[in-house]
């Protein structure tokens, strides 16, 4: 059985503050970017959240471990494991596009089981926490009651991202789906938890990208997987898909797998 999660969302919603707090005036992304050897970018400001917020885990919670994008892991072995990605959608976030945002989650075992979407630009902020509802700005929100595959709207983050094996994907999805939305990075996870979207699929994802989803996606009455219909866990292959409803979902995943 988990502890009361209580007192640990509080504590992760004091961080998703403290990255916000971290951001403000910040004015220059674009001259403190830089590309990493897998070619995305990283600011100073990805390096200020991150260590910001590691610092406040360390100081709260010593025994736990923690998992950023830019500065890895450590105490991974440790039951409970924060994992953060202080800004999704750096490249977003450089060209003054603002569907950027941080994400938050804490796995249990390797099972995430708190999960925070914060996108300033916009001043929302989702909460997931496992067996509650998921709430946006404190309010409940749900998924779409969409249930067919030929009328759902469906978003990728970037279809650069596929390899080249991979992108039979997305030309089967594109015939099968209503309409298709490219980009938006994370702001795109909170319209599939509120009801504006209703399937999502990527792959080549790191922890970081992905563990926060799944509280906030199940606890909007979504569903979120792998592409084999595998939960998402800390140590998963890297490929993801969410979708509004089960029969989204079981449509959608025959589609990814069928090839």
């Amino acid at each position: 059985m988990l502890p009361d999660l209580g007192a640990l969302a509080g504590f992760a919603l004091a961080l998703a503050d403290l990255a916000r707090t971290t951001a403000q005036g910040f004015v220059d992304p674009r001259g403190a970017a830089a590309l990493k050897a897998d070619r995305s970018f990283v600011t100073a400001l990805d390096l200020q959240i991150e260590a910001a917020l590691r610092a406040a885990i360390m100081g709260q919670f010593p025994d736990h471990g923690i998992l950023g994008e830019e500065a890895g892991g450590e105490r991974l072995a440790a039951d409970w494991v924060w994992v953060i990605d202080p800004i999704d959608g750096t490249a977003p976030f450089i060209a003054g596009v603002p569907v950027w945002g941080t994400l938050i989650a804490l796995c249990h075992r390797g099972e995430p089981v708190i999960g925070i979407i914060d996108l300033p630009a916009s001043d929302r902020r989702l909460l997931g926490v496992r067996g509650q509802r998921t709430t946006e700005n404190g309010k409940p929100v749900r998924t779409s009651d969409c249930r067919d595959l030929s009328a759902a709207i469906a978003a990728v983050c970037n279809p650069d991202f596929f390899p080249k094996p991979d992108r039979p994907v997305l030309a089967r999805l594109e015939t099968a789906t209503a309409w298709r939305i490219y980009g938006a990075a994370c702001l795109i996870y909170a319209q599939l938890a509120t009801g504006r979207i209703d399937l999502h699929v990527d792959c080549g994802f790191k922890p970081h990208d992905l563990m926060a989803l799944r509280p906030v996606i199940e606890g909007a009455g979504g569903v979120i997987g792998d592409w084999q219909g595998r939960p998402i866990t800390l140590h998963g292959d890297g490929t993801v898909l969410m979708a509004a409803t089960r029969d989204v979902f079981d449509q959608a995943r025959r589609r990814v797998i069928s090839g």
